[in-house]
């Protein structure tokens, strides 16, 4: 029994919110400067997609998206709902599905995106370690 609530801890959505909210407050710690991070290019692919082609976009995007989860979706620019609503029109073949299968698709790709920010997060951390010469 103690397995199975070890691996629903580790699997849990509180937990991975938690983890990447540490990662964002770890890395605003440690970025003192965060001016320092323009023009330093990302070597994330899927930056050119979102806009943000340096370190420093990436810096801000993070904190947005940290602030986005805990105070949940209070503003919305025109970029992102007409993102999201091109997201939604690719999303409405699943909308037939039952709710429980809904809820473990969007679940699953939920634990990817916070796993893939937290590792991004933590990785800017570290590139900032670099950039000012301190031990990582």
């Amino acid at each position: 029994m103690q397995s199975s609530e070890v691996r629903s801890t580790k699997s849990s959505l509180l937990l991975a919110l938690r983890r990447y909210s540490s990662a964002v407050s770890d890395m605003e710690q440690t970025v003192l400067v965060p001016s320092l991070l323009r023009d330093v290019p990302s070597d994330e692919a899927w930056d050119c997609e979102n806009g943000s082609q340096d370190l420093y976009g990436d810096y801000l995007m993070l904190k947005a998206i940290r602030n986005t989860a805990e105070g949940g979706l209070l503003h919305a620019d025109d970029h992102r709902s007409r993102s999201g609503t091109a997201l939604s029109k690719k999303l409405e073949p699943l909308l037939g599905t039952d709710p429980e299968t809904l809820f473990h698709f969007h679940l699953a790709g939920l634990f990817a995106v916070m796993s893939e920010l937290t590792e991004k997060t933590q990785s800017l951390t570290d590139k900032y370690m670099d950039i000012i010469g301190a031990p990582n």
